[in-house]
């Protein structure tokens, strides 16, 4: 039975790969059909064909739409694996024809878009012919595309551990809890976190690496935040802060020219600043091209270098 299973999967086309990803990807028949320029018979053919190989469902009806079912997933997992692959042998051929050229998709937490963009912008000076391609998302977007295979890997904090990853340190990244200047814990010394419990914080969305610090800090003395407002980005939280909404845990890297100039300030709190690292992380069955790991080595390398700098203590 186990050796019939493997012949009928190996008879698996690329072709009803696609459909699959296209159906969980536009959750409907009909949007898998106009993403493939196909019509929806077609599409719900090669489900069925697909599903009697299998020789169990492969989709189930939600809410949302389509959505795979656990035999579902596996496959799926194998159709970016197979799309991967082939995306990787057009590179390595085109680096083939070209040494100094090739692309390199690099994913980035947010937080990290204060210092990596000028890190690849150094190495696409002295590498002109290469392209690269950004993304940007939370902690974890960035996550699920490494784990999809859609990046060649990733400046982030933490490294996920649902998947086998190389990693390698490229700098010291601290986080701190602003406040406006004219708070009145500013210049004091030594607050304590459960000093902070009536303060009202501006957190990022669920999936940020930085909320989920924030929540082990209240946690580890047995508090729970008071969430002021939830804000989607560094940016907003920034001005959020400096109009006088709450108070936020945020990356020093992401404040320091608003520490500088004095439109934030840096509360002097037990335990900070919390330092963690700056990882450049890929999956480890990743094999990098060329190109790719001509900057991954140059991360590793000189990444520290173009991290800001920051005043390491609170205003007296």
């Amino acid at each position: 039975m186990k050796e019939k299973l493997k012949l009928a999967i190996s008879r698996v086309t690329l072709k009803q790969l696609r459909v699959l990803s296209a159906t969980v990807s536009s959750g409907t028949i009909s949007g898998a059909a106009q993403l493939l320029s196909v019509t929806p018979p077609a599409i719900s053919m090669q489900m069925r064909l697909l599903e009697e190989t299998a020789g169990l469902p492969l989709i189930e009806r939600a809410d949302s739409g389509l959505r795979p079912t656990d035999a579902g997933q596996i496959l799926l997992d194998t159709s970016h694996k197979c799309e991967a692959a082939l995306e990787s042998c057009g590179d390595a051929l085109a680096a083939l024809r070209d040494a100094s050229g090739g692309r390199v998709t690099v994913g980035m937490v947010s937080t990290a878009k204060y210092f990596a963009p000028r890190t690849l912008a150094a190495f696409a000076r002295a590498h002109p012919k290469v392209e690269m391609r950004l993304s940007v998302g939370n902690r974890g977007e960035t996550i699920e595309a490494l784990q999809n295979y859609e990046l060649d890997f990733a400046v982030m904090g933490r490294p996920p551990n649902r998947f086998e990853v190389e990693q390698v340190v490229i700098g010291d990244h601290p986080h701190i809890i602003v406040a406006p200047p004219d708070h009145p814990m500013v210049g004091k010394q030594n607050i304590a976190v459960t000093d902070l419990a009536d303060e009202a914080f501006l957190l990022r969305e669920n999936g940020s690496g930085t909320r989920l610090l924030m929540q082990r800090l209240f946690f580890e003395v047995g508090l729970n935040p008071n969430i002021g407002m939830e804000i989607g980005s560094n940016e907003t939280i920034k001005q959020a802060v400096m109009a006088g909404l709450g108070i936020a845990l945020i990356s020093a890297h992401t404040v320091a020219p608003e520490l500088s100039d004095g439109r934030l300030a840096m509360l002097d709190l037990e335990g900070l600043p919390v330092v963690r690292q700056w990882f450049v992380v890929r999956r480890s069955d990743k094999e990098l091209m060329p190109t790719s790991q001509a900057l991954w080595d140059f991360l590793v390398a000189s990444g520290d270098d173009f991290l800001p700098q920051w005043e390491n203590r609170p205003p007296s």
